[in-house]
């Protein structure tokens, strides 16, 4: 006989918790036993010194971090960010064990990547333009966050999909052989999304390879959580068939958004939207099949819905981590999280 609806909800809370628990009964490390440095995180430049203090004050977990610093322009023109290459920040993180990677994305117009991947003297030239970056300070490496050729569409997709590859292949090959690291950012790969990106070449040039796991519902579409464990695993499933899972790295957000209808969507932190449910007086709600927080509030005659991420909810996630030999965690972005956080993903 078909459950009654109160009792399937019941029974999916129960099944929840259960999965926590299984999480979080296990023992700590002991108080002798260093927390494993696996987890890295993205430093945003408009919360420098709040991130660079929440870096050093989990060192002890932090391999790499990657101060969030540098746009690509053109081929030949990288531009900084506020506080871009500040040497304090780069020696502190140094000094605490902690490899320094900064990143470099792009916001380029609708084809500009695309026409620089494809044109092998704008790819070189290109290239010889990231390596000059890093040969200019004591960094690490460089990560690589190339966003708008994922919405490429079939005409071109092959073309720019190779050329990402061999650009990938180039670079990292470069870097290598000035002993620096080469990190590539992709977007999740599923039935439906992340084909731009061919796994198999990128995990064949890189060191690592993250995988941004967040905005499955985002800013500009409808209200949802941000991460199930249930698209982790489609995620992973597909990506450590042709990454190996040592070199993969899985993208946590420590974030959310708050929508509502026919308005803007606004971008929140953990510690921002604890705070605002919190002001509002709302008990905390975890939404039984995502396993992450949410809540809804009154505005101005609307009615605006929060979804967001905290450690119990990347608690729910961890089984799935561990279920593909994923120890490797990055957090969008250090100082927005829960603290809680922290142990969790030593049990990565």
């Amino acid at each position: 006989m078909a459950l009654r609806f109160g009792a399937r909800v019941r029974l999916s809370v129960l099944c929840a918790v259960t999965a926590l628990l299984v999480t979080l009964v296990q023992p700590p490390a002991a108080a002798d036993e260093p927390l494993p440095r696996t987890v890295s995180g993205w430093l945003p430049y408009w919360d420098q010194e709040g991130a660079y203090a929440d870096a050093l004050r989990h060192a002890a977990q932090l391999h790499t971090v990657s101060p969030f610093w540098y746009r690509a322009a053109a081929a030949d023109r990288i531009e900084g960010h506020p506080g871009a290459g500040e040497t304090r920040i780069i020696d502190g993180l140094h000094a605490a064990g902690i490899k320094v990677v900064p990143t470099v994305m792009e916001t380029m117009e609708r084809g500009a990547l695309a026409d620089i991947l494809t044109d092998p003297a704008l790819r070189a030239t290109h290239i010889d333009t990231l390596l000059t970056l890093v040969a200019g300070h004591t960094y690490d490496g460089i990560d690589i966050d190339y966003e708008s050729i994922a919405t490429t569409g079939d005409t071109a997709y092959p073309a720019v999909r190779a050329a990402y590859a061999s650009f990938a292949s180039q670079l990292c090959a470069k870097l290598h052989a000035l002993g620096k690291k080469c990190v590539l950012t992709v977007s999740p790969q599923t039935a439906t999304t992340g084909r731009i990106w061919d796994y198999p070449a990128l995990g064949r040039a890189a060191d690592t390879v993250r995988i941004m796991g967040y905005d499955l519902h985002w800013q500009g579409g409808s209200a949802g959580p941000l991460a199930t464990p249930q698209w982790y695993d489609d995620i992973l499933r597909r990506a450590t068939a042709l990454i190996p899972a040592a070199k993969l790295e899985m993208g946590l957000p420590a974030y959310g958004w708050d929508w509502v209808d026919g308005g803007a969507t606004r971008h929140v932190t953990w510690r921002e939207a604890e705070a605002l449910r919190t002001t509002k007086g709302i008990p905390y709600h975890l939404d039984p099949d995502s396993r992450t927080p949410h809540f809804r509030y009154e505005e101005d005659d609307s009615v605006r819905d929060v979804w967001y991420q905290d450690a119990t909810g990347v608690a729910a996630d961890v089984p799935v981590l561990r279920r593909y030999g994923i120890r490797n965690t990055t957090i969008w972005a250090l100082n927005f999280e829960d603290p809680q956080l922290w142990p969790v993903l030593g049990r990565v």
